[in-house]
């Protein structure tokens, strides 16, 4: 990418979005206490999202203990936190042009995983500039994650950010690579280290909470038909929950699209059973000498 004008309209939609972002982040991580309900915490969030002039990227995340990512409350879901460590993943779009963090709220009393992966992202993100290759900052997250003596998630990376688009290239290893891609200026990038006491990669669940569009089609059931004008309209090709539908018969309804390959599920991602997994994550604009953090707080 050469003459990138990083002052454009996109690029300050990316900032204003990061902005907003960074605000909702440091306030919802007071809502994390004990007894406190995970809907309310994702809901609330969500609302503070539309107040400040942003909209929801994609639900808010709320992964506890084992889970890695893809978790969000359903619709009537009373879970509350325990003694627990939780990830909080959270995203935020300005006309489509988007910004993503997560930072861990540990409760469990683990305090050096969550130091794990937040030194591990700050490692990540001194070395981010043109010209460095993806797998020059995996190595960098995994020497410091394994020099807390726990191992990075292999198999989640960092990812880039386009219009309507929470993941495209380049991905962003957690773990050194032999062939990575040069990172350009311009490139808007969430790096997300994750760190664990468990085996290091992390598997399918069950749950499924969240989905996003796979191809539009004609659907001949009616509800099926109104979720999907639904989805089309309001969020395009970014991840929704079913709680955010307003359809009648919403999980029916995405039970139906789905089976038809309208719209695809994210299950949960976890790793094993007792194991913990902390995450920080924070989006960058790659500059020519560095790198510009959009969901840094102010």
């Amino acid at each position: 990418m050469t003459d990138v004008d990083l002052e454009s309209e996109q690029y300050e939609k990316h900032r204003e979005a990061g902005e907003i972002l960074a605000t909702v982040r440091d306030e919802v991580v007071d809502r994390v206490e004990v007894g406190a309900r995970h809907l309310d915490v994702a809901e609330w969030a969500e609302e503070r999202i539309r107040d400040l002039g942003g909209e929801p990227a994609f639900p808010v995340n709320i992964s506890i203990d084992e889970e890695a990512a893809h978790a969000t409350p359903g619709i009537d879901d009373d879970s509350t936190f325990g003694e627990e460590m939780v990830n909080l993943d959270i995203g935020v779009h300005v006309d489509g042009w988007l910004a993503d963090s997560a930072i861990t709220v540990d409760l469990s009393g683990n305090d050096d995983l969550e130091a794990a992966s937040a030194e591990a992202l700050e490692a990540a993100l001194d070395i981010v500039e043109a010209g460095v290759e993806t797998g020059e900052i995996g190595a960098a997250v995994e020497e410091v994650i394994e020099g807390y003596g726990y191992k990075p998630v292999v198999n989640l990376t960092g990812h880039g950010l386009g219009h309507w688009e929470q993941h495209t290239e380049p991905n962003i290893p957690n773990r050194a690579v032999s062939q990575g891609i040069e990172l350009e200026a311009g490139d808007v990038v969430a790096i997300e280290p994750f760190a664990t006491n468990g085996s290091g990669k992390v598997q399918e669940g069950s749950a499924e909470e969240i989905f996003a569009l796979e191809r539009e089609a004609s659907v001949r059931n009616r509800q099926a038909r109104q979720a999907l004008d639904e989805v089309t309209e309001r969020f395009k090709t970014l991840p929704f929950a079913t709680r955010w539908l307003e359809t009648d018969r919403a999980e029916m309804a995405l039970r139906r699209l789905k089976r038809n390959d309208v719209v695809h599920g994210y299950p949960v991602l976890k790793e094993d059973d007792g194991c913990l997994v902390s995450q920080k994550e924070h989006t960058v604009i790659v500059t020519e000498d560095g790198c510009e953090v959009t969901t840094r707080s102010r």
